[in-house]
């Protein structure tokens, strides 16, 4: 099977409707000899921040001398980028070779798995053969019946910030949200805890005491900002002073106090984290796609913010690095997400914005986007691919700041169309 025939098959329309539920994973993991059984975890979930987080944790596992596998979605570039070890992503010949392994498996089960629930077997069985010595493992959506879940007891469980997003399938309130997110709690269990949503702290709080598990809910009073700039933050965080993240989001030191407190309980644990190998792996940490300069004469910016609680923490972070600024925003947006409340956040911001649709059958339709923006009082415009949405807004900005924003889906094919710009200029 050649890697693009690997990439059909696990994209297959066949996997695609599928009932919640953790009895596929377990079937297919079965049948594989139960890889995650051999494997230790960080496991997260949360609403926004997950991936940020652990980029940060696995960084700094990394700097401390482990072998550390990184499992997240959805990816930018290449979805090789969602199964990673010490920062590598999968090869091509390694996923051919995994997929051929798991596809008679898969293809023999009564009741299919999803391709969500492929793509983490198909992880969990490459994580194993590379002999990793944890594995930081980002929960697709929700908490308990996220295939994910299918692990034992993590050796740590770390609940990032939560808001409204994925009402349709995980219910329509905060507590609802919650409750899905406080699944990946388990008996005896340490967890971490962002905290700061009295009635999503009551869930976690409860699910905590219910399994008898241990909870440390991140102290924000320990974080000062120290200096900002396009390259990085400078912050401290309880006795550790100075350090230095290159993710520029005003949100990045919260995720990042969030990864240093998992990273003490782990130590708490056992594990050697020295303080130099967290200071070492913020620095080096990477994470595309979340206020991200892919330019900086004229600025051009990249954030993945894909839902009303994230957005409002990239309104914070261009109004903290951009004072009085305002920006063309390139924008794309799933349709399944709160739009009109995305675009109140971003409008005081707003020269104009360009919409593109995103390559998604979610994704809101170009046209159909400019015409809510144009109803709200804002200026659109539509442009017919991601690639004329960059250059049109590059040309009206007029070497005035632009920022693409609304989902991740679109955040590769913005990176090419950029690149593919600069290249073309004299």
């Amino acid at each position: 099977m050649s890697y693009q025939a690997a990439l059909d098959y696990i994209h297959s329309v066949k996997w695609q409707t599928r009932k919640p539920g953790l009895s596929r994973t377990r079937a297919l993991l079965s049948a594989l000899g139960n890889p995650e059984r051999k494997l230790k975890f960080v496991h997260i979930a949360g609403t926004n921040g997950k991936g940020s987080t652990a980029a940060c944790i696995a960084s700094c596992l990394r700097a401390s001398g482990y072998r550390v596998g990184l499992y997240t979605s959805p990816y930018i570039n290449r979805f090789n980028e969602r199964i990673q070890v010490n920062g590598v992503p999968i090869s091509d010949m390694a996923l051919e070779q995994a997929v051929n392994v798991i596809r008679p498996k898969a293809d023999a089960m009564a009741d299919s798995p999803s391709e969500f629930e492929l793509i983490t077997a198909i992880a969990f069985y490459y994580f194993l053969r590379q002999r990793c010595d944890i594995v930081v493992l980002e929960v697709g959506l929700g908490g308990a019946l996220d295939s994910t879940n299918v692990i034992g007891v993590p050796e740590c469980a770390v609940i990032t910030a939560i808001g409204l997003d994925h009402m349709r399938e995980l219910g329509p309130t905060l507590t609802d949200i919650a409750t899905a997110k406080a699944g990946i709690i388990k008996p005896g269990g340490v967890v971490v805890s962002y905290g700061g949503q009295p009635e999503a702290d009551a869930v976690i709080n409860r699910a905590v005491r219910e399994r008898g598990a241990s909870l440390r809910t991140v102290d924000f009073s320990l974080l000062t900002l120290r200096d900002f700039d396009l390259d990085g933050i400078t912050f401290d965080f309880g006795p550790m002073k100075k350090l230095r993240l290159p993710l520029i989001g005003s949100y990045q030191p919260k995720n990042a106090a969030t990864a240093i407190t998992a990273l003490l309980a782990l130590r708490e644990k056992g594990w050697d984290i020295p303080d130099q190998s967290i200071r070492e792996g913020l620095e080096k940490v990477q994470w595309p796609g979340r206020f991200e300069v892919l330019r900086k004469q004229p600025l051009f910016l990249l954030d993945g913010s894909h839902n009303a609680h994230g957005m409002q923490a990239t309104v914070e972070s261009l109004r903290m690095n951009f004072p009085e600024q305002r920006f063309t925003f390139l924008f794309a947006v799933m349709a399944d997400k709160d739009v009109a409340e995305m675009i109140q956040l971003l409008a005081p911001l707003a020269e104009r914005f360009v919409t593109v649709t995103a390559d998604n059958p979610r994704a809101v339709p170009a046209g159909e986007l400019a015409r809510m923006l144009t109803e709200a009082g804002v200026a659109a415009v539509a442009a017919p691919s991601v690639e004329a949405g960059v250059a049109l807004a590059l040309e009206l900005a007029e070497k005035r700041p632009v920022c693409a924003l609304g989902t991740l889906y679109f955040s590769g094919d913005v990176r090419r169309a950029l690149e593919a710009l600069t290249k073309e200029q004299p």
